[in-house]
């Protein structure tokens, strides 16, 4: 059929529309950017071809951001363009953030004219070796070098880009090839993307090994994301689990099961030493969700990734497996059935460990705990929760409010403030989106807040939930924590968010008590595109227990040496 409708097609395009026509083939349905003269012959033919929503952003790092935060929730690919120069520049933080989030994200930039690329003639909107730039802040990185290879380079990008491990990749692409003409290919296909194969010997060795613990636990990480099926086998074979920030709602967080992302909590530690083995599948152990390396993990300390470079990597392990999570995973449980002999006590254990956490973490945050049951209550099971940095996502954000989904989580991971409200419009943009719930500070949302007017002008199903304390909180709280109470450069004089919101025609809700708090959540929760639900948190008070940055480990108090 695709074959028949290029015969009714002219014998010659644009590369800008072959790479448009090419999108819809690899099932991209949102597209986002900001319009430039150096990408304007492919998003021309986006919009004359009406087969992808192109959503406009104010800014190259909200562009890329919005990609981002569809691609995680979907699943499938996020697309990006971006003039060259400045505007790639524009976007290096939030290719960051993806690079650190393992996203499949694909970012075109426009390129000057190839007869005056590289020669550093101070070209309008040219970056002196930007492909150096994009390579060091992207999976990889690629230019378009002539009109024949322009389908083929893209084509590549995008198979890098959703091969695991995944990230983002960006195509440059010069503008007189963008608008050069082409004749129509016979195959405008998707690239094969191909599943890692693993090698069964070592899972069975792996499973000789996991059939002499009594009490074994799985460590999941964003890269088990597609391993559900997977992982409730194992669960169901007598398996605990503990999970990433990005591996969230891999098993649903209210399963008995699993300790959910209380990964690093004290109770949680002092429950690993009593684990005989522990499998970390997909996941980087990142620093700030294992005290920087010095989280006391069970041992023996077995690894599945699809990264071969994770052999090893900040933690010794005693097995390393090098294939697809799921795959590996599955076949684990099919060599494990029948073979283990569980500890009746591990499960209450685990659980009494989950419960001394939660509690721990609730009675830390003062009056804010009714503001997390508020929400619990009202966003039921389908929804996304989508997170900035700030102190409350620290404090209960990335841990207390349940996720039941394995994508319904998204986090800025690398720890960058005023990207969560643009990743939040992105998820709230996909395709068969449930409602999208954001947590953002003050300080975050003002670093893009121009992005607001996009969801309210895209009509982005999201209610944006902003902690406003007129301060970089988690800053002031170092500051009195480490520098004497100096608290240097952290007042933020903000606007009245109310009448901000009105001038563009975006909801606007206040909670300045939290008795409102069910209603007021509940009402955002049915409005019909984004809303800002305000937090006054000079009126609603402070925290109990003060966030001065992520946990450190403490040092064991050492025995004294006698000569």
């Amino acid at each position: 059929m695709f074959l028949e409708a290029l015969h009714d097609m002219s014998n010659t395009t644009t590369v800008g529309e072959l790479i448009a026509a090419f999108l819809e083939q690899c099932g991209v349905r949102t597209a986002f950017g900001v319009i430039s003269i150096h990408n304007m012959p492919i998003l021309d033919a986006i919009g004359r071809r009406g087969n992808i929503r192109y959503v406009g952003a104010r800014g190259e790092a909200g562009a890329l951001n919005m990609a981002d935060g569809l691609a995680r929730v979907s699943g499938g690919l996020g697309v990006a363009f971006t003039s060259t120069g400045t505007a790639a520049g524009n976007a290096a933080g939030a290719l960051v953030e993806a690079l650190t989030a393992g996203t499949a994200l694909l970012h075109i930039t426009g390129q000057i004219e190839t007869e005056y690329l590289d020669q550093d003639l101070a070209y309008i909107h040219e970056a002196p070796d930007q492909l150096s730039m994009l390579s060091s802040i992207s999976k990889a990185a690629f230019r378009v070098r002539s009109v024949e290879t322009a389908l083929p380079t893209i084509r590549e990008a995008v198979r890098v880009a959703q091969a695991a491990p995944s990230g983002p990749v960006s195509v440059e692409i010069p503008i007189d090839i963008q608008a050069a003409q082409i004749e129509w290919p016979a195959d405008l296909a998707a690239p094969h993307v191909t599943t890692l194969t693993h090698d069964s010997a070592r899972v069975e060795q792996l499973a000789d090994a996991l059939v002499r613990a009594k009490r074994p636990l799985l460590w999941l990480g964003g890269g088990t994301r597609h391993a559900r099926a997977a992982v409730e086998r194992l669960v169901a074979l007598g398996f605990g689990v503990v999970t990433s920030v990005q591996g969230r709602g891999v098993l649903p967080e209210d399963h008995p099961a699993t300790l959910g992302a209380f990964n690093v909590h004290p109770a949680v530690e002092s429950f690993y030493k009593t684990c005989d083995a522990m499998v970390v599948a997909g996941s980087r152990l990142r620093g700030n969700e294992t005290l920087k390396y010095k989280l006391a993990l069970p041992q023996p300390l077995y690894r599945v990734d699809a990264d071969a470079l994770a052999d090893n990597r900040a933690y010794r392990n005693d097995l390393f497996v090098h294939g697809d999570a799921a795959s590996v995973l599955d076949d684990l449980a099919t060599r494990l059935e029948g073979r283990l002999s569980i500890d009746p006590k591990f499960a209450s254990d685990l659980a009494a460990a989950r419960e001394t956490a939660v509690a721990d973490v609730a009675k830390g945050l003062g009056p804010y705990r009714r503001l997390v049951e508020s929400l619990q209550r009202a966003v039921g099971r389908d929804y996304n929760w989508v997170r900035d940095v700030t102190i409350s996502n620290s404090t209960w954000g990335n841990r207390l409010l349940k996720v039941f989904q394995p994508r319904a989580g998204v986090h800025a991971l690398g720890g960058g403030i005023g990207q969560g409200m643009q990743m939040a419009i992105g998820a709230a943009l996909a395709e068969s989106a449930a409602k999208t719930v954001c947590l953002v500070g003050d300080g975050g949302l003002m670093v893009n807040v121009g992005e607001l007017v996009t969801a309210v002008q895209e009509k982005a199903n999201v209610m944006i939930v902003l902690m406003n304390d007129q301060c970089y909180g988690v800053i002031r709280n170092i500051q009195d924590a480490q520098y004497g109470g100096r608290r240097m450069f952290v007042e933020l004089h903000q606007p009245d968010f109310a009448q901000f919101c009105a001038s563009f025609g975006m909801t606007h809700r206040r909670i300045s008590s939290l008795d409102h708090a069910d209603d007021i959540i509940r009402e955002g929760l049915a409005v019909d595109g984004p809303v800002l639900v305000e937090v006054d948190m000079l009126s609603v008070g402070s925290f109990a227990t003060a966030f001065a940055g992520p946990p450190v480990k403490k040092e064991e108090p050492k025995e004294p040496e006698y000569a």
